[in-house]
């Protein structure tokens, strides 16, 4: 049969009733070829009642009575009963029949009707003829409504995951070499291409976001992958390519490296290193995501050692063709495939994809052979020219195209490929808990078959050694963002994987044998002696190496890690004689750095790694050193040491246990660092820097207090120094944290002193009032403290300065020198006769409260200071006011003999600051009538009328305010409502 039909019911729900729905399938050759199901599902995937209806078909065969094609059986019948059985069928169904079974009977009824002109009629339930193609049934319409919409909801509500589960299906069908999986792929593509997002970006110059950038990329390796496929037709190959060309040359079409900058060379030629290719990028052919499948075209699978390696896992070579005659095999006499190594990778991820694991797997071991004679090469190479590269210090890279992070993610591909071949499945593997996340994979050993003597090597261990082998070498880092940052991505996927490990014995030991190789490699290897200046950084990879090494062997895993500490690239100006490789300079901008982007993240992965040293170095002051060493040597950022000397710090001093001394003296190391590092640049967090360093120098003891409090010149500001670090140092809390005798306290002490005298000289204007307190308990240093702020009050300090000193001294006792300052602080002051807010007001008022309070002769003398720097009207009333309401002396001087008379206004000093206080007032009403609008006219009488109280202090007063007044009304006579107003208060 090729037509299965059936009805499904599905039971009731609380919520929904039962439903009945019909359901056609039609098949051909195993396949499904189309479904028709009554529940109206749009779905790429077929809904629950096809399946049932499949299942049931393939679980109960004997259920489902089997029927000869519908074709058949009308043949079989005469006249009548064909009459009656169309009768029949119209009447069961004579609402949707009827009129298709009318224009039918018209149309046979017509000698020249379409109908008429064929032989015979269709069948639904007669099977395909036999040259048919005969594929899965694919709702095309569906695939492209569910990719457009993920595409529109651009990476949210999960849309990513769905489209990443659709490239899934993909693979799945490339697997079951389903030629739907193409088909499907071809549908998301047009998709991805006609996304309107596409001309906006490029209009805007802006890259594509992050998440749909990935997404791209896994649809260019997914073509890789299926213009790969082993079996595939040449005319399906030529119409892939056609389409391919046809969405490469489309100008929204992403390019491959994210930016319009610097290309990779060309998938199907290794690139030897030669000045050839020095053109511009401009000389450069444009390479869209496209790329690598329209040379992917280009590649067959006709080569016979190819052939051989992939179809025997015993091929190998005859015993007399030794290595040398022929580049087929190794020493050994196990086949090489010696083809640019992405591409080879790509040919294994296509033989994976396609359904040909065993075929993968054997191509991965030629490849890994492969490598490992590349490496012994190199290193051979390297040993004979080890001398003269390290005089000279650097070396050129002998990779232009890295493996990690490479749009065909090689290294990931080899991987993968070995590591499935050695995963343990368990009973219930499929099951994956509610939170959704599987348990890692669990692998085993499982032995490589090989054609020569027993190797006694595993897929596992061969997937280590790859990945160590990829991971480390050395490359160029490549040119723009994005491949910038998919090279620390794929760097971290791959770690993640390698993390899934079980290291065992076996696994140790080529975890060390790849280590050492990769020390001791020359130009090939990332973590060799010598580095090209823009090499990629390998501490993150020398971050999981040193704890997979560490508990197996400590010291080939320090060593590793020190040497892995080096960023060339921040070191030093590119060197000169590089200029003949544009692929080593990154760009030619007069620039320290080329355009690392990610420059900020591979810092602080440098710093991870150093912390991670640190941590495991606790307790071995050797060790300790070594670290401290290659950070101090190593590390440019002070914010990064300094996010390393608090890690080692909280390392050292855990809650539960004593703290660990070499650690914390490592901390407080890298902290005095930073400190010499910020002391002369702006840095934000330099205060919360200055107090961590005291925390931690306070744990270590009281030797390095002492040791930062005389060197604070080298680590501090003067005011750092004063109102933080001393006066932390000699706070309560930290007597008591370091539980001090009265030598140490005495010690502490006279150095915090000295270096409040040493900064007060220094920055008097921010340091002085910090000093005095600081040398309170001993009179010398007061006094040597006081003394610089009275040299210094005449030049080098403010008012605001020298007010808050006097008043501090007013404070401590010393009346008679608060009174000096707040005299030096009154001849920096200038107040206009408009500025009655002024924040100095309640200093002037204190200054003269307290000269008042000393007695006449202070008086005396501050008040021409006043009058010569107080130009405000009702301030000075007020402080004339307060002069005349008690007697001076009040403060009681000892040896001072006091008359207790109230001062007269008429008599010196206060006769002088009356007149100065009446000329202000009528300087100022002068002032404010030249500009005065009418809604101010009330508060000018107020303050005509607080006038007249100052005026009438002096013994004839009252005639000057009437004059005052006459002489208004004559100047300002225009203001006739200001004047009647004046008229009715004063006469």
């Amino acid at each position: 049969g090729f037509h299965l039909s059936g009805t499904v019911t599905e039971p009731a729900t609380a919520t929904e009733p039962e439903m009945t729905y019909k359901v056609a399938i039609s098949f051909d050759r195993c396949k499904i070829t189309s479904v028709t199901c009554g529940c109206g599902n749009k779905d790429i995937f077929y809904c629950a009642h096809v399946v049932a209806l499949s299942l049931y078909r393939i679980r109960k065969p004997d259920q489902v009575k089997l029927r000869l094609p519908i074709s058949e059986t009308l043949f079989q019948m005469n006249r009548d009963q064909l009459q009656k059985f169309v009768q029949y069928l119209i009447t069961a169904h004579h609402t949707e029949v009827l009129p298709t079974a009318q224009k039918l009977a018209d149309e046979i009824l017509s000698s020249n009707s379409e109908i008429n002109q064929v032989h015979g009629a269709p069948d639904p339930t007669a099977g395909a003829s036999i040259d048919d193609e005969n594929c899965w049934h694919l709702d095309e319409e569906q695939v492209r409504e569910q990719v457009k919409l993920f595409l529109s909801q651009g990476g949210y509500y999960g849309s990513g995951k769905q489209l990443n589960s659709m490239f899934a299906k993909v693979r799945e069908m490339l697997r079951m070499r389903d030629s739907n999986g193409a088909r499907m792929l071809t549908l998301i593509t047009e998709q991805f291409m006609a996304d309107p997002r596409l001309s906006l970006w490029r209009q805007q110059g802006t890259g594509i976001t992050e998440k749909c950038r990935q997404l791209w990329d896994e649809l260019g390796a997914l073509w890789v992958c299926v213009v790969l496929n082993p079996h595939c037709k040449l005319e399906e190959k030529s119409c892939w390519l056609r389409q391919l060309r046809k969405w490469g040359e489309m100008d929204v079409c992403p390019l491959e490296d994210g930016n319009y900058g610097n290309e990779l060379p060309n998938i199907t030629n290794a690139l030897t290193q030669s000045s050839s290719h020095s053109q511009d990028s401009l000389a450069r052919p444009r390479r869209t995501v496209f790329t690598r499948a329209i040379e992917g075209c280009d590649l067959h699978w006709q080569d016979s050692h190819l052939q051989r390696i992939i179809s025997s896992d015993f091929y190998v070579s005859p015993s007399y063709q030794r290595e040398g005659e022929s580049l087929l095999f190794n020493s050994q006499g196990q086949p090489l495939w010696l083809e640019h190594v992405p591409t080879a990778c790509a040919r294994v991820d296509a033989l994976r994809s396609h359904g040909y694991p065993r075929e993968a797997l054997r191509l991965t071991v030629a490849i890994i052979n492969t490598l490992r004679l590349q490496q012994q090469r190199q290193l051979e190479i390297y040993k004979h020219q080890k001398k003269e590269l390290l005089q000279r210090g650097a070396t050129t890279i002998t990779n232009l195209e890295g493996w990690v992070g490479h749009p065909l993610n090689p290294i990931g591909c080899l991987f993968l490929t070995l590591t499935e071949a050695c995963r343990l499945e368990e009973e219930n593997c499929l099951e994956i808990s509610d939170a959704g996340d599987s348990k890692p994979p669990v692998y085993q050993h499982v032995p490589v078959v090989t054609g020569s003597q027993d190797s006694g090597e595993s897929y596992l261990s061969l997937a280590l050694e790859v990945a160590l082998m990829g991971m480390g070498q050395q490359r160029v880092m490549p040119e723009g963002l994005y491949a910038q940052d998919k090279v620390c991505r794929n760097e971290e996927q791959i770690i993640a994987r390698l993390q899934d490990l079980e290291l065992d014995p076996v696994l140790v030991q080529t975890l060390r044998k790849q280590c050492i190789l990769l020390l001791e490699g020359g130009p090939f290897s990332g973590l060799g002696e010598v580095i090209h200046r823009e090499s990629v950084p390998m501490h993150t990879f020398a971050k999981y190496l040193f704890s997979a090494l560490l508990p197996h062997d400590a010291d080939l895993a320090y060593k590793l890690a020190l040497r892995a500490m080096r960023l060339p690239v921040l070191e030093t100006t590119a060197p000169s004689g590089d200029v003949t490789h544009p692929h080593h300079l990154v760009s030619v901008v007069p620039s320290r750095y080329p355009r690392w982007f990610t420059l900020g993240h591979l810092e602080s992965q440098q710093c991870e790694l150093a912390s991670t040293m640190l941590t495991a170095a606790k307790g071995d002051m050797l060790r300790l050193r070594t670290v401290l060493e290659a950070i101090q040597k190593n590390i440019h950022s002070s914010s990064l040491i300094f996010k390393l000397a608090q890690d080692a710090f909280k390392i050292a001093t855990p809650a539960d246990s004593n703290s660990d001394t070499t650690l914390l003296n490592v901390a407080l190391e890298l902290g005095l660092q930073v400190m010499r590092m910020t002391l002369s640049t702006l840095n934000w967090r330099r205060r919360e820097m200055v107090r961590w360093l005291v925390t931690c120098a306070t744990e270590v003891g009281v030797r390095a207090l002492v040791s930062i409090l005389q060197s604070w010149y080298s680590l501090f500001t003067p005011t750092e120094a004063t109102s933080i670090v001393a006066a932390t140092v000699m706070s309560h809390n930290t007597i008591l944290r370091l539980s001090l005798d009265y030598p140490q306290r005495e010690e502490l002490a006279s150095c915090a002193r000295t270096l409040a005298l040493q900064c007060a000289m220094k920055d008097p204007q921010n340091c002085a009032l910090s000093a005095l307190t600081l040398c309170e308990k001993d009179h010398i240093a007061f006094e040597t403290a006081y003394q610089i702020v009275i040299d210094a009050a005449s030049t080098g300090m403010t008012y605001t300065q020298l007010f808050t000193i006097a008043r501090y001294m007013e404070h401590r006792g010393y009346p008679l020198r608060a009174f000096k300052l707040a005299s030096l602080a009154m001849t920096h002051l200038n107040l206009a006769y408009n500025q009655d807010t002024h924040p100095a007001i309640n200093d002037v008022l204190w200054a003269c409260a307290l000269s008042h309070s000393l007695g006449k002769n202070e008086l005396a003398a501050i008040i021409p200071l006043v009058v010569k720097s107080v130009h405000c009207a009702t301030v000075l009333s007020d402080i004339l006011r307060r002069c005349t309401m008690t007697a001076p002396g009040l403060a009681g001087i000892p040896g001072r003999r006091n008359s207790g008379k109230l001062m007269s206004t008429d008599k010196a000093p206060l006769r002088q600051l009356l007149d100065a206080t009446i000329s202000a007032y009528i300087n100022t009403t002068h002032s404010r009538l030249t500009h005065i609008s009418p809604r101010h006219y009330g508060e000018f009488i107020e303050f005509l009328s607080k006038a007249r109280e100052t005026f009438l202090l002096a013994q004839d007063g009252h005639i000057q305010f009437a004059q005052f007044i006459d002489n208004l009304k004559q100047i300002y006579k225009g203001k006739k409502k200001l004047m009647l107003l004046v008229r009715e208060r004063f006469g």
